[in-house]
């Protein structure tokens, strides 16, 4: 957000221009021209011969604060306006001084002063919206920036803080028509652009976010902040090598834990593991606390097996909002007391593959001693009732009953020591509902024969930060329709089944998935087939903890859970993996299931 000061206007006495008088005339010259160091000793000089000339000290002030000297401008603006305090412009640029320390009531206290003074004032309209923004009231801020571009329509820094406000309203269009208003006024605007390339991505429009970002980099080429999010948007469309480039660009420019994490997780994307550690690390030593860094070097220790760091890292990272989200108020988190005739409240976090995998550790739990109930997503209900240790099970509405203890899902293997070696394993321990499995074998068995009968997953949900890289479309597993003795089963929901629509009739699975409601009706389905062959999705954690064979086809920047280099897992003794050597490249992969089949 822009805030807005004045640097006032020279003052001359065409006459007989008295020292002081041109003094301070230069001063403010220098100043409006952005020579703030030619500046500075000229008003020194004046205040020296003149401690009181108001002019001087004002203006001197917000020299100083642009200089970031906030106390000292603070203090020279309070003398101006104890022998002044009818200057409008001088409570205004007040107003800057303690935003910038960080005061936005005081702040917004010296803007309504400059206003009470003069209604009609468009950059303390700005300004009282900026500091109302810092405060949360973003529809008093949309007031106040509309109100300032009634009284002054080319004022740009409004058009622009319009247009943020309007965006954390998620009004995305109205925003992106304030952006190209203030184009439109100054269309060499590096921020114009980079706040249209955010509107853009919020929308979910990456290209024509990145070309808004692209310009403003050729328009301000140290602009660190566009080539972060830049590179974010390369990165969601799959360029993961430029989006390093332009990550490293903003490490060089602002070296902050935010910019280190992008270049780690960039990297990590690209399958660079021992690379992305150290930036994970440079991000803690300046920020020991910094949740994504502590997220992300998480999941790195991990992938390499190293439970023991692994799991400590990852209890650290909780961002406050989302650990809020699922906080038990009045209930103290677990964190490895004695359970023993306790009762715990397990919470499932992340997505549907997470609680799928981690809802094995109630068995964990119960074992020592624990009553133990569950909280996940709905459609896991019915098959997180039948897990072995799980007392009850719910998903939404308040929890009912007392409870010592809660702790997210997945924090439980940092609380128990989980190690490779004693991950609990015990496959099925989910179990599918007897009658829905004799339900769908007669037809499964009609639809087959005497063929082999497998399920197909090749898409996970498009919402997924990787999901580029970790699915595929359909027509990739073309070689697999060449096996012969297979009768193939769709198992895939979502987006990508409208794929099976271009596919030949003769290469088309079976297609039963919409009778499919929740992973209960999956489980059934796939317990009447001989093996699932599925990308990194929920439907391959399922069969997995079904007890039933699973091929998991994996991107070679694949998920932490599934380790390095193996072509088994410790999490489902009855997984296979398929791994690629080259990101993006799924037919080698494809050939070698293929070949398994024969």
């Amino acid at each position: 957000m822009e805030q807005h000061a004045h640097t006032g206007d020279a003052r001359h006495d065409a006459v007989s221009p008295s020292y002081l008088t041109a003094l301070v005339a230069n001063a403010l010259h220098a100043h409006r021209s952005g020579q703030l160091e030619q500046a500075a000793p000229l008003y020194q000089e004046a205040l020296a011969i003149n401690p009181i000339h108001t002019e001087a000290l004002h203006y001197y002030g917000v020299l100083q604060h642009q200089r970031r000297q906030h106390a000292a401008a603070a203090d020279l603006l309070d003398h101006a306006l104890q022998l002044e305090p009818t200057d409008a412009v001088c409570w205004s640029n007040r107003g800057l001084v303690a935003a910038a320390l960080g005061r936005h009531e005081e702040a917004r206290r010296c803007y309504w002063q400059a206003l009470q003074l003069h209604a009609n004032f468009p950059d303390a309209r700005n300004n009282l919206g900026v500091t109302l923004q810092a405060q949360g009231d973003l529809e008093g801020a949309v007031h106040q920036y509309r109100q300032a571009l009634v009284l002054n329509p080319s004022l740009v820094d409004a058009h622009l803080n319009l247009g943020t406000a309007l965006t954390k309203l998620d009004r995305y269009d109205e925003a992106l028509a304030c952006y190209e208003q203030a184009l439109s006024l100054d269309p060499n605007s590096a921020d114009a652009h980079f706040n249209a390339g955010n509107a853009m991505t919020a929308k979910g429009d990456s290209a024509a976010a990145i070309v808004h970002f692209r310009r403003a980099l050729e328009l301000r080429p140290d602009f660190a902040n566009a080539h972060v999010n830049l590179g974010s948007a390369v990165g969601k469309l799959g360029d993961y090598a430029e989006a390093e480039q332009h990550y490293r660009r903003a490490v060089a420019l602002k070296p902050n834990p935010t910019n280190l994490v992008c270049v780690g997780g960039s990297l990590g994307a690209q399958g660079r593991l021992d690379e992305e550690e150290v930036f994970y690390r440079r991000a803690l030593e300046l920020d020991p606390h910094y949740v994504d860094a502590h997220q992300n070097l998480a999941w790195t220790l991990l992938k390499r097996g190293d439970y023991a760091q692994g799991w400590a890292e990852y209890a650290k990272r909780w961002r406050p909002h989302d650990y809020a989200a699922i906080a038990i108020e009045g209930v103290p988190e677990w964190h490895g007391e004695p359970l023993e005739g306790r009762t715990i409240l397990l919470v499932g976090d992340q997505g549907f593959g997470d609680q799928l995998q981690f809802v094995r550790f109630a068995s964990e739990l119960a074992k020592l001693g624990a009553t133990v109930d569950v909280c996940v997503r709905e459609p896991l209900l019915p098959l997180t009732r039948g897990v072995a240790g799980v007392h009850r099970a719910w998903s939404s509405g308040k929890a009912e009953g007392r409870y010592d203890f809660w702790a997210p899902l997945m924090s439980v293997p940092s609380c128990i020591g989980t190690e490779l070696s004693t991950v609990p394993a015990d496959v099925p321990y989910l179990f599918a509902d007897e009658a829905k499995v004799e339900m769908w074998r007669e037809r499964v068995d009609k639809a087959a024969g005497s063929r082999r009968k497998i399920g197909l997953v090749w898409a996970g949900s498009p919402t997924f930060g990787n999901d580029r890289y970790r699915s595929m479309r359909f027509e990739d597993l073309a070689p697999l329709a060449k096996v012969e003795d297979v009768a193939w089963f769709s198992l895939q929901k979502g987006p990508s089944q409208a794929q099976l629509a271009d596919t030949p009739n003769d290469a088309e699975p079976r297609d039963f998935t919409a009778e499919l409601h929740d992973f209960s009706d999956t489980a059934a389905l796939v317990m009447n087939l001989d093996l699932v062959i599925a990308v990194d999705t929920g439907v391959a954690h399922l069969t997995g903890a079904l007890g039933k064979p699973v091929w998991v086809m994996l991107p070679a920047n694949s998920d932490w859970r599934w380790l390095e280099h193996r072509s088994d897992s410790p999490w489902y003794p009855n997984a296979r993996l398929f791994r690629q050597s080259v990101l993006g490249d799924w037919a080698p992969v494809v050939d070698s299931v293929a070949e398994a089949l024969r």
